[in-house]
C-alpha cells in the first residue's frame, strides 16, 4: 500500500462547499467516500456546486457516540476518504481524536475557519486575549476558573436548548449581568446574532450555536494564586487550611501535564488546587470515607475540573498499587510507617504534612534517612481576649518534602 494519505480531514463551515479552500474542494472532487455528521453531509449533498463531488461518492453518516465511528473509518482504509468536521477540526473538534487513532502517514488535515475566529471577528475581540471553551460536550462549570468581571469568553454549545441553560448557570453563580451574544449558524446564509444579559435572556435558538460572554456581576471569582479561601471547598472540617495549603502547593510546584497522588483527600482541596494550577494537570485522590469521596467529586464538579480528577475510595498504601505513576505525591491524612515506606519507593516529588507528635517523629526519621527538607509551620490568628485581643495558635504542621 502506498504511504500517500488515504484519509483527508476537511474542516467545513456553514457556508458549505463555497467556503472551502481550493485544496479542500479538490479532496472532495476525488473522494470515493465522504464521512461526517448528517448536518455536514447535507452541506455537501445539497450544495449548489454539486459537480465538486463525484456522483458515485458514498456518503456515510458518522454515528453517535463519536467513538463508534472510528472502527467504521478503519474499514475504509485504502479508499480515498474525506471526513468532514466543523471549522477547525483541531480546536475542540474531531481532528485530534482521529489523528491519535491513525498513523501520521495515513491522514492529512485541511482545516477551515474556526467558529472562535468567526465569533471574535463579529465581536471585534482580540482572539489571543479571549478564552475559548468547548462546552458542546462539557458542563458549564468549566467556565468557573475563568469567570471574573471583564473576562471575554467564546464557548461552543451542545444545541439550542443549551443557550438558556448557560444563561441560567451564569445567573445562579452571580454573573447574571454578563452580556451574552448568541451566534447561530455562524458564517452561513442563515446566520443570526442576538444579544441580551444572562439574567434577561429569552427565546429559542438553533444548532450550531456558540456564545460570546462578556462577564459581569458580583459572583465569587477564583483567585489565580495558591491558597484559595477555605469556603471554596465544601468540607466537614477535614481540610488543609488556606495558609498551609498555599505553602503546600508551592512546595508541590505543579508543572504542566504532571500527575498528583493526593493521599487522604479530605475535601480534596490540595488535588483541586493542583488541577486549577494548569489546564493540563491531572490528579488522583485517595480517600477511605465514602461521604468524603463523594464530597470531593462534588467539589471537582463545582470547580470545573472533574474530568481531570480520579477519586479512589480506599486506604493507602493498598489503594496505590494499581495507579498510574505520579510526578508528585502529597500525604495529608492516614500517615503511617507503612505508607511512608511505600511512597519513598516511588520516584516522585514528596510532600507530607503531619500534625501529631507521632507523625512528626515519623517525618523526622524519614528526613534523617532520606534527606529532603523538614519545616515546622506555626500559625496564629488574633482573637478577642477579654476586652482586648490575643493570639490563638493553631496546631503546628510539620512538613517533610523530598525533591527528586
Amino acid at each position: 500500500m502506498s504511504d500517500a494519505p488515504w484519509l483527508t480531514i476537511v474542516g467545513i463551515g456553514e457556508d458549505g462547499i463555497d467556503g472551502l479552500t481550493a485544496a479542500s474542494q479538490a479532496a472532495l472532487s476525488v473522494a470515493e467516500v465522504i464521512m461526517g455528521p448528517p448536518r455536514h453531509l447535507d452541506l455537501v449533498v445539497n450544495a449548489p456546486l454539486t459537480t465538486s463531488v463525484p456522483a458515485g461518492t458514498k456518503h456515510i453518516p458518522w454515528p453517535v457516540p463519536f467513538a463508534d465511528g472510528l472502527p467504521v473509518l478503519e474499514k475504509l482504509r485504502g479508499q480515498r476518504v474525506v471526513v468532514l468536521a466543523s471549522g477547525d477540526p483541531f480546536w475542540f473538534g474531531a481532528g485530534s481524536v482521529i489523528a491519535r487513532h491513525f498513523k501520521a502517514h495515513e491522514w492529512v488535515a485541511l482545516p477551515g475557519v474556526s467558529c472562535f475566529a468567526l465569533a471574535a471577528a463579529r465581536m471585534g475581540w482580540a482572539l489571543d486575549k479571549t478564552i475559548c471553551e468547548g462546552l458542546h460536550a462539557a458542563p458549564f462549570s468549566r467556565l468557573k476558573p475563568d469567570l471574573a468581571p471583564g473576562v471575554q469568553i467564546i464557548a461552543t454549545l451542545r444545541d439550542g436548548d443549551a443557550v438558556n441553560a448557560l444563561a441560567a448557570y451564569l445567573t445562579t453563580t452571580g454573573f447574571g449581568a454578563s452580556s451574552l451574544t448568541i451566534m447561530e449558524h455562524l458564517g452561513g446564509p442563515s446566520e443570526r446574532i442576538s444579544t441580551a444579559t444572562a439574567a434577561n435572556l429569552k427565546g429559542s435558538f438553533d444548532h450550531p450555536v456558540c456564545a460570546a460572554i462578556h462577564a459581569a456581576g458580583d459572583g465569587p471569582s477564583l483567585p489565580k494564586s495558591t491558597g484559595l479561601p477555605d469556603d471554596t471547598f465544601a468540607n466537614d472540617g477535614q481540610i488543609t487550611k488556606r495558609p498551609v495549603r498555599a505553602i503546600t502547593l508551592s512546595t508541590l510546584a505543579p508543572l504542566p501535564r504532571e500527575h498528583l497522588w493526593d493521599i487522604g483527600g479530605g475535601s480534596g482541596s490540595i488535588a483541586l488546587e493542583w488541577l486549577l494550577a494548569h489546564p493540563t494537570t491531572t490528579a488522583t485522590t485517595i480517600e477511605p470515607r465514602a461521604d468524603r469521596a463523594d464530597r470531593i467529586r462534588q467539589n471537582a464538579d463545582n470547580l470545573g475540573v472533574a474530568h481531570r480528577l480520579s477519586v479512589i475510595q480506599g486506604a493507602a498504601p493498598d489503594a496505590l498499587t494499581p495507579l498510574a505513576a505520579p510526578d508528585a505525591i502529597f500525604v495529608g491524612g492516614g500517615l503511617s510507617e507503612n505508607l511512608l515506606t511505600a511512597i519513598v519507593a516511588v520516584p516522585a516529588r514528596l510532600v507530607v504534612n503531619a500534625v501529631t507528635l507521632e507523625g512528626e517523629a515519623l517525618l523526622s526519621a524519614c528526613q534523617a534517612q532520606h534527606g529532603g527538607d523538614l519545616m515546622r509551620i506555626a500559625l496564629a490568628q488574633s482573637k478577642p481576649l477579654g476586652s482586648k485581643r490575643g493570639w490563638a495558635a493553631s496546631y503546628p504542621v510539620v512538613q517533610w518534602s523530598l525533591s527528586r
